[in-house]
């Protein structure tokens, strides 16, 4: 477990050790392991704008040591670093900057030939491109990024996670059933069969994104019982748990919106704002607008509560308290 305050300490012992050795070492290249891993394993328990700050500052001071770097693995952890800080900016709902940090990631990954970094870079570039509804550009960094993953966990992430949902906004239907396929196979075919924190992925990951699917392709039971499995699987007020609870609401929305109208409410109710990623404000938004002409028990309140929530980053640049 890790807290807020031991959070800024990782990074001032990596600062430690490069004082003792500015030139790096094997050991600041371990140390420099070490820290790209706690990041991403403790990602979803720290607010995206302060482990925004954390990782970017952490990177700063591994770059000092690029002009003189000879081996790769300095190169690898700070492709992971800007990976980690391409899905803090898209967390934060800034597209343009997540695009640099990411492209900058699959770089870093290819000039070490870390293929399951590259391949994770990738399947995050066509996250960011479909969000901003950009889905040629979606479907070919998906593409690219199956192709190069390893067997196994990679390959099975990308399936679902890039392919799976491009393909369904596309209204592809069998092209996205073609994907899971491979996603469910891949999964099982792992030995281990999941793997923690950002670079990870696990069977509720995977429900979310069959969910998602569901219901874009007009699925709308299929999604609920994906859904359902998702958040079932999940810790309460964790970031996972409100983005499978969300799901599950807008499947609900149209047959039961005081139920969809309630789930959102408790997921308002459960993460503070500083907590809630831009993912979760965009469920939140798809939702109020398929609750619109449904004045059901909860829906108003709902409303009421949207309207009252703080922005992401406010005008100055503040991020929500």
């Amino acid at each position: 477990m890790t807290t807020d305050a031991g959070l800024p300490s990782v990074r001032e012992s990596l600062q430690l050790a490069l004082l003792a050795e500015p030139e790096g070492s094997p050991l600041v290249d371990e140390l420099a392991e070490a820290a790209a891993d706690h990041y991403h394993l403790n990602y979803s328990k720290h607010p995206v704008p302060i482990l925004f700050r954390e990782v970017r500052a952490t990177r700063a001071l591994l770059a000092r040591l690029l002009p003189g770097a000879d081996g790769s693995e300095l190169h690898r952890q700070v492709g992971r670093l800007s990976g980690l800080l391409g899905n803090l900016a898209f967390h934060l709902d800034d597209a343009a900057g997540a695009r640099t940090h990411l492209g900058t990631a699959v770089s870093y990954a290819n000039r070490c030939g870390d293929t399951a970094l590259a391949a994770w870079a990738y399947g995050a570039q066509s996250m960011v491109a479909r969000h901003t509804g950009n889905l040629t550009a979606a479907f070919a960094y998906a593409e690219r990024g199956a192709a190069s993953a390893p067997a196994g966990l990679v390959r099975a992430q990308l399936h679902a996670w890039a392919l799976l949902p491009t393909l369904a906004q596309q209204g592809r239907d069998r092209a996205a059933a073609a994907a899971l396929d491979v996603a469910l196979t891949e999964l099982e075919a792992d030995p281990a069969g999941q793997a923690p924190g950002r670079f990870g992925f696990d069977e509720p990951e995977l429900a979310l994104h069959q969910a998602e699917a569901h219901l874009t392709l007009g699925r709308t039971e299929q999604a609920r019982t994906r859904a359902e499995a998702s958040a079932a699987a999940c810790t309460p007020g964790t970031p996972g748990w409100a983005a499978a609870t969300l799901v599950l609401a807008q499947a609900e929305a149209p047959e039961m919106p005081s139920d969809a109208a309630q789930r959102a409410l408790d997921v308002l109710d459960r993460v503070p704002p500083s907590r809630l990623r831009a993912t979760a404000r965009t469920r939140l938004g798809r939702l109020e607008g398929l609750l619109a002409a449904r004045p059901a028990e909860y829906v108003a309140d709902l409303r009421e509560r949207l309207r009252a929530l703080p922005p992401p980053v406010d005008a100055s640049g503040a991020a929500s308290a």
